[in-house]
């Protein structure tokens, strides 16, 4: 099989109880990864999984690092069927972190730590109730990006346009009553529809400014190595081999939109022509087909659909 390839990772919302079962029954590679992962944080990931509830499991600073060694897990046990490399990976917020673990730029255990402290500053920058997500859908980006900004210049609240996750379904977030104010002028401009997402912080905002800050010192404490296989960067839309500009983007990814669109469309521009989602769900696979219908895209949520693909990736 010569199919170029792009692993892709992904973010919050990709979480549910039970979630994975097969893995954990029939690969020993998996579960190493998640003793490996539960003994750096001391506290058992599987055990949120295999009997927590939806909302244990949705508190950001458990979903973060559950997440995260779920995809990282998955990877792990596609290596050990494969040999072959993608071409490239990226990840969504979030799931970038779980792309440059799985290239080898992140150590596991510092990077469940990494995650889990990631999930605490964001849940402590804005209270409970003050911030607020909505996915709009129907509407040209660059009405969003403005309307927020008009919105935004009207009331003094914060709302922006945070994740372009594909073509007509664009996230934005901020304020409660900014997103509130902004989800009307957008209904009055003709989107087809604006769903409030249930998350408990404004994600990617310029809300999350003083939550990035700390996230800094984190990373500036551990070791980051140039990634064994590129990582295209949320922020960038581009791949990032330094070390130091790698955390630099980790950095400002916290408090700057998601630019899902033009990462896909910058590996479809480098040659990949499947994406390969690595964790559990299919919100990636479903986002590419409609950024680029020429694109393939693979789901590896079941060890069931991992088995088929390494075998034909062998063939």
């Amino acid at each position: 099989m010569t199919t170029s390839t792009a692993f892709v990772f992904p973010g919050q919302g990709s979480q549910a109880p039970k979630m994975l079962a097969d893995y954990y029954q029939q690969s020993s590679v998996f579960k190493e990864t998640f003793a490996e992962a539960s003994e750096a944080l001391r506290l058992d990931l599987w055990d949120l999984i295999a009997n927590g509830d939806q909302e244990a499991l949705s508190l950001t600073a458990n979903t973060q690092p559950v997440l995260l060694v779920s995809s990282v897990a998955i990877y792990r046990v596609y290596q050990s069927l494969c040999d072959a490399r993608p071409a490239l990976m990226s990840g969504h917020s979030l799931g970038e972190f779980s792309a440059l673990t799985a290239a080898g730029s992140i150590a596991l255990p510092d990077a469940v730590r990494l995650v889990r402290r990631r999930g605490e500053l964001m849940q402590a920058a804005v209270p409970a109730g003050v911030g607020a997500m909505g996915a709009v859908i129907g509407l040209d980006d660059q009405v969003i990006v403005d309307t927020c900004k008009q919105v935004a210049g009207d009331t003094g609240l914060v709302v922006e346009a945070v994740n372009f996750n594909a073509p007509g379904q664009v996230v934005i977030a901020g304020h409660k009553e900014g997103v509130a104010a902004a989800e009307t002028a957008l209904k009055a401009l003709g989107a087809k529809r604006v769903m409030p997402l249930p998350v408990s912080a404004p994600f990617h905002t310029s809300l999350m400014q003083a939550a990035a800050q700390d996230l800094g010192e984190s990373l500036g404490v551990i070791d980051i190595l140039t990634p064994a296989v590129g990582v295209v960067h949320n922020v960038s839309a581009a791949t990032e081999n330094d070390p130091t500009l790698i955390r630099e983007l980790l950095v400002k990814q916290l408090y700057s939109p998601v630019r899902w669109t033009q990462c896909v469309q910058s590996m479809a521009a480098l040659g990949v022509e499947c994406l390969v989602e690595c964790g559990p769900g299919k919100v990636l696979s479903g986002l590419g087909k409609r950024i680029d219908k020429n694109l393939a895209s693979v789901s590896l949520s079941s060890y069931e659909a991992l088995e088929a693909y390494a075998e034909e990736v062998n063939a």
